[in-house]
């Protein structure tokens, strides 16, 4: 439970190598926090991540596949076995896909979605369950401004995020009142592992960046939050033009 001044003492990351979702561990890591869960599929990376942490948090590095969603509420329970009720718990992980491959190739298209979203509503719930029972906690769920509207460029993934960010609207409604809620991201262009060697888009930002935007989304009890803080008026924007102004638009 987070201590008097709001300070959270387990943080988990649900794809525990996921650049971004490191970076807000990171940046929530106080001198209050104990654990830092994390919870991935290549667990000898999340070994190497785990060693990053200051050394009074005890890191602990759970094997988690975001795809194998009949495993998502054992390893909820494992987590909070091992560190007790969570505070923060963020959804990290994602499959960006190559839109050229999957245009003609609809099992993996498939694949990405599973994912990307019912990956994600499976251990959403499976945390949502706990944090209700708990009466505390956050969510936070990464999702994307490429789901605020779905680029032709994009489909799959745009899609998979747009289902996403409305599921995770309608989670934070149905946990109000209970003492535990959800904040949605909608990063930008991040420069990562997962986009690199594809062209920048404008106001492009940083793992570091979006966590201090996460950070203090969480402190101000945000619902949801852009990454960059810009994009939320360029996107009051851009979901009103018309389709022929819209795809002709340079988004990267």
């Amino acid at each position: 439970m987070q201590n008097a001044v709001g300070e959270v003492q387990h943080v988990v990351v649900f794809g525990g190598t996921s650049e971004i979702g490191v970076a807000i561990a990171r940046r929530l890591v106080t001198p209050a926090t104990r654990v830092v869960a994390l919870a991935c599929r290549d667990v000898a990376a999340g070994e190497e991540i785990a060693g990053t942490f200051p050394d009074h948090v005890r890191v602990e590095v759970v094997p988690f596949d975001a795809g194998d969603t009949a495993s998502h509420e054992r390893v909820v329970a494992e987590v909070v076995e091992r560190g007790g009720d969570i505070d923060v718990a963020v959804l990290a992980f994602g499959v960006l896909g190559r839109q050229h491959e999957l245009d003609t190739d609809p099992v993996a298209a498939a694949e990405v979605v599973h994912v990307n979203f019912t990956g994600a509503v499976s251990v959403g719930l499976a945390v949502a369950g706990r944090l209700r029972a708990q009466g505390h906690g956050r969510l936070v769920v990464l999702s994307s401004v490429a789901g605020e509207r779905v680029r032709g460029a994009l489909p799959v993934y745009g899609g998979s995020k747009a289902g996403l960010d409305g599921f995770a609207q309608g989670l934070g409604d149905a946990l109000h009142g209970s003492g535990a809620s959800v904040l949605v991201v909608r990063p930008g262009f991040v420069r990562s592992k997962m986009t690199d060697g594809l062209p920048e888009a404008p106001l492009a930002t940083t793992p570091e960046a979006v966590a201090d935007v996460v950070a203090d989304g969480l402190r101000r009890g945000r619902r949801t939050v852009w990454a960059p803080p810009t994009l939320r008026y360029v996107f009051a924007v851009l979901r009103h033009l018309p389709g022929p102004v819209f795809r002709r638009l340079p988004l990267g």
